[in-house]
């Protein structure tokens, strides 16, 4: 049997989860439009309750006749729930449910019954785009900072779509998206991924009087400020000494040279008498052998 670690685990989650959905999207599409089914009528009508169907049913379905709207649904759609499971797995259906039935509702709620259905993705889609750039921010965390970005980046232009501007656009849809997803984010925001705590901060939850890193570090400074003091004196007086000694050896030499050389000689007198009466001697003594 194959084990994955988390990792890719959630890789994999992340790739085939939102491809089934769009698989399941395209499939019902064709259906729809093979067979002439009106899946349409399963869309949402505010404010009736055959509508209410809709809430759940209204994702799914797409114009019939129409590719350009579900081929806009359909890469927005992969892309977000891609982001959501893989840095939010832990929440991602949670977020999802939410997202899914509150906008839904809320657009069956407030919106303006014309007689007409509104279906597609967009408004699930609107409340994760919303989810995934509040909650990014309001976590602090660089990765999910780095996601609302991309998002604010690539689908920035989706806010226009929650004003009236084009007819047939259920601009309800996307608000009511827009603000479930803002909402979901504040709620989810202690729940999910988090940045990871510094040791200091988990010892102030824990009651840990912090070390004082800055004392520790003004007394090393001054530890070394005394090292380098004393390691200075040394020298000093090592060269003082060097000097000294340098002094005393060349004031020697010096003394040497200037001192000549001296000849000692000595003069021994005898006075003439004590030279003939030791004469006498000598021939005496020769005389006798």
């Amino acid at each position: 049997m194959i084990r994955f670690n988390q990792d890719t685990k959630r890789t994999i989650e992340a790739v085939v989860y939102p491809l089934l959905l769009v698989i399941l999207m395209w499939s019902i599409f064709f259906m729809d439009r093979v067979f002439s089914l009106d899946l349409y009528r399963l869309g949402v009508q505010p404010g009736t309750w055959e509508g209410l169907k809709g809430i759940l049913l209204m994702p799914f379905i797409h114009g019939q006749t129409d590719f350009g709207h579900i081929i806009n649904n359909s890469i927005p759609t992969a892309l977000l729930f891609a982001a959501l499971i893989y840095f939010y797995r832990e929440i991602a259906l949670w977020v999802t449910l939410f997202i899914w039935v509150g906008s839904g509702f809320l657009l069956w709620y407030f919106a303006e019954n014309t007689g007409s259905f509104h279906i597609g993705m967009s408004g699930v889609i609107y409340g994760l785009f919303s989810f995934l750039l509040i909650s990014g921010f309001i976590r602090k965390y660089l990765p999910l900072q780095a996601i609302a970005l991309f998002v604010a980046f690539i689908y920035g232009s989706m806010i226009w779509g929650i004003f009236p501007i084009k007819q047939g656009i259920s601009w309800e849809g996307h608000f009511a998206g827009l603000l479930v997803g803002a909402v979901v984010a504040i709620s989810f925001r202690k729940k999910g991924p988090r940045a990871p705590k510094y040791s200091y901060e988990i010892e102030q939850e824990l009651g840990i009087e912090p070390p004082d890193y800055e004392a520790e570090w003004k007394e090393k400074i001054e530890q070394y400020k005394q090292n380098q003091e004393a390691i200075k004196l040394h020298r000093q007086r090592k060269q003082s000494e060097q000097k000294d000694t340098t002094t005393k050896n060349t004031s020697t030499s010096r003394q040497d040279k200037q001192t000549p050389p001296t000849l000692n000689i000595e003069y021994h007198f005898k006075p003439q008498s004590k030279r003939k009466d030791d004469n006498n001697t000598d021939q005496d003594s020769t005389s006798n052998k």
